[in-house]
């Protein structure tokens, strides 16, 4: 059988959590059924997707919100869209971020073929809008032009307008990729090295970019309720800011680490292109941020063996199993989060006993096989094949 094309398309030039869960989805995808081709911006994401074989064809998405040249941009890039997946016979156009969907929509009506939107955040905008009816309306409209809509968690499909379109469809990782044990043996002990960790120390770490969404600073807080009881232990931040916000944000996390007078017990990597050493050396990962789509660290922390201490918000529930692979706590109650993380270093068995459990979690739910089979069958159902 000729392996069917499909051109995804995405707006973002660095590999944030959206982008890295769309390269897993090319690369496993079955070459002999389908053919992917990438419609993206010159930057790291469509690097690796050359590196992973796929077909890169350049284009850079105007940036919408607060544009006046709204809807001559979208009908301008929908035909370089449209032109694209018409020139490699494609039968279906998968956008990946909330930037490209408008082009893909509207470039999949051009062309006659199905449209598919990875809605991979709640809110359209960073954080909870205050207007949410326009949240709501843009969604419907959005919802409209596409033949289906994949949502990563039962929270994303939660607020859409659209539910008979919608599928909820959880990201998976590269299990074999993200293994305790499987990095070099002495791996924990060089970045304990590296970053001035004491031999003995307990570790609690957090990954994210820095922004406020991802809850640096509710870490803070919560590190500065536990340092005084926890001598022997340390805190790990890690995550830079790879899309260049460039505002006062870490600035501002460097000046509350130091009136919590933590400078000596905090640890920064800034951004990191493989994380797997720095979650091995965690004893407890912690997620402190906002609601959001999904979270795949909390996925490739679990998977690594790590016991996740989390607000019971967003995609967190569909993630962590109370009690079994980690502890979910009250949204916003800080005290609560230090109390989990306190409660874990406490009892190292009971810590270690979800990390084993969370690592079977990762196998049996969150393997990028299974997302890819699931996807495979909802792109046959739209073509009508076999």
């Amino acid at each position: 059988m000729t392996p069917r094309p499909i051109v995804f398309v995405d707006h973002a030039e660095a590999l944030g959590g959206a982008e890295r869960s769309l390269l897993l989805l090319l690369t496993h995808l079955d070459r002999g059924s389908w053919a992917p081709h990438l419609i993206a911006p010159p930057g790291h994401l469509a690097e690796e997707a050359i590196r992973a074989g796929v077909p890169v064809h350049s284009f850079a998405f105007p940036r919408l919100r607060g544009s006046s040249r709204i809807l001559p941009d979208i009908w301008q890039g929908a035909n370089r869209v449209a032109a694209i997946a018409k020139d490699v016979g494609a039968v279906l156009i998968h956008s990946n971020t909330l930037r490209a969907t408008p082009y893909g929509a509207v470039a999949a009506r051009l062309a006659s073929v199905p449209a598919v939107w990875h809605l991979r955040e709640i809110w359209l905008t960073e954080n909870e809008p205050s207007l949410k009816w326009a949240d709501q309306f843009l969604k419907w409209v959005l919802c409209s032009m596409v033949s289906r809509v994949v949502a990563i968690s039962r929270s994303v499909a939660t607020h859409l307008p659209c539910k008979g379109k919608v599928i909820v469809l959880h990201n998976g990782i590269d299990v074999s990729h993200f293994a305790p044990g499987q990095l070099a043996a002495d791996s924990r002990a060089d970045f304990r090295k590296a970053f001035n960790f004491p031999v003995d120390a307990q570790i609690v770490g957090m990954v994210g970019r820095a922004r406020p969404l991802k809850g640096q600073d509710v870490f803070l807080r919560m590190a500065g309720r536990i340092a005084g009881s926890q001598p022997n232990c340390r805190f790990l931040v890690v995550g830079g800011d790879p899309f260049h916000v460039e505002d006062d944000y870490q600035a501002s996390l460097k000046k509350l680490c130091s009136q919590l007078g933590l400078d000596d017990r905090v640890h920064w990597t800034g951004q990191v292109s493989d994380v797997r050493p720095a979650l091995e050396s965690m004893d407890i990962f912690v997620s402190p941020g906002a609601p959001e789509g999904f979270g795949l660290v909390n996925v490739e922390a679990m998977a690594m063996g790590k016991p996740v201490v989390a607000y019971a918000h967003g995609a967190l529930p569909d993630i962590v199993a109370q009690d079994r692979t980690g502890l979910q706590v009250t949204p916003g109650d800080e005290a609560g989060l230090a109390d989990a993380v306190l409660r874990l270093l406490g009892d190292p068995s009971t810590a270690r006993r979800m990390g084993i459990a969370g690592r079977q979690r990762v196998d049996s739910h969150f393997r990028i096989e299974r997302t890819v089979h699931e996807l495979e069958a909802l792109y046959r159902d739209l073509i009508g094949a076999v």
